[in-house]
């Protein structure tokens, strides 16, 4: 019987697969846990099919290592491969840039032991940066699958009000197979960069807890491509442009329409008070430029939705 499951999502994942690899062979307080590690290539095209069968046939631990391949693009594709072939019921998912701490896999085994109730749990996501993040990176951190803190708390509980609610980043999340399995639809309608909103979403509209749990901890690596405006700019757009289906999510149909115009005024009056604030610094600093795109495509979000 297997207790945990590691499963690592990469796409063309040849240069940092390793890195990650070897994290989770150090791990400690594992000596009494059965758990296994399964590595899901998301239809790679790069040597990363062969690098990680090539530290497989090398492999000399007693929990296994599997290569598993989905060849559906997208990080929803490879989580749903991933709860399909787990043989246990919680699975610990971290991408091929995340870095666990030593004591990872126990914590997260223990916190899903002790909380029943938890649908999915994340924990201290630490940055790594190849460069000195831009001046007011810490306004778009969390974008960034960035979060610290060193008190566990319960995301339902502290985030009650859905206009306020907030869910745990993607990266290093622990989902409990159950929870997926009768909460997740088999086909995500979110792009990549809100996948783990719909997927949170839906676990929490079930009734299951969604935790942050302090005692997990992993270093996040962010290359410097990361903060080029192109990037930040498509970035942003993808992100607010999903905004509007996500929001509606959490209302019945026939509330939808009135929200939508409370929304849609708000954005609006937001983006331009923005504008207003910032447009001395929006040609020369790439976290406004960031911030202006989110607000002008939330803002654009129904009308993008609706176009659909």
């Amino acid at each position: 019987m297997v207790n945990f499951t590691v499963a690592i999502c990469t796409y063309n994942g040849e240069k940092r697969i390793l890195d990650v690899l070897e994290k989770l062979r150090s791990q400690s307080g594992t000596e009494e846990l059965a758990w296994e590690i399964l590595i899901i290539d998301n239809n790679s095209t790069d040597n990363t099919a062969e690098v990680v069968q090539k530290y497989i046939s090398n492999w000399g631990e007693t929990y296994p290592l599997k290569y598993c391949f989905e060849a559906e693009q997208g990080l929803a594709f490879a989580r749903r491969c991933a709860i399909r072939e787990a043989k246990s019921d919680l699975i610990g998912f971290l991408d091929d840039d995340n870095l666990p701490y030593p004591n990872w896999v126990a914590e997260a085994y223990k916190f899903g032991q002790a909380h029943a109730n938890a649908g999915a749990y994340g924990g201290q996501i630490h940055g790594k940066f190849e460069v000195e993040p831009p001046p007011g990176f810490e306004r778009i951190a969390r974008f960034f699958a960035i979060l610290e803190g060193n008190k566990t708390y319960s995301y339902n509980e502290k985030y009650p009000s859905t206009k306020k609610r907030m869910f745990p980043p993607g990266a290093g999340i622990v989902i409990r197979k159950e929870a997926w399995l009768e909460s997740v639809p088999e086909q995500p309608l979110l792009p990549q960069t809100n996948e783990d909103l719909e997927m949170l979403n839906y676990i929490w509209q079930k009734g299951w807890q969604l935790w942050f749990n302090a005692e997990m901890e992993l270093d996040h690596l962010i290359p410097k491509s990361r903060f080029e405006k192109e990037y930040l700019i498509k970035f942003f757009r993808q992100n607010g442009l999903c905004r509007y289906y996500y929001r509606m999510l959490n209302y019945q149909p026939w509330q939808r329409p009135i929200m939508s115009i409370i929304y849609m005024i708000n954005d609006f009056r937001k983006a331009i008070t923005f504008y207003i604030r910032n447009k001395n610094y929006l040609k020369t600093d790439v976290v406004a430029i960031g911030e202006m795109e989110l607000l002008l495509t939330i803002s654009l979000s129904p009308f993008y939705q609706w176009k659909k």
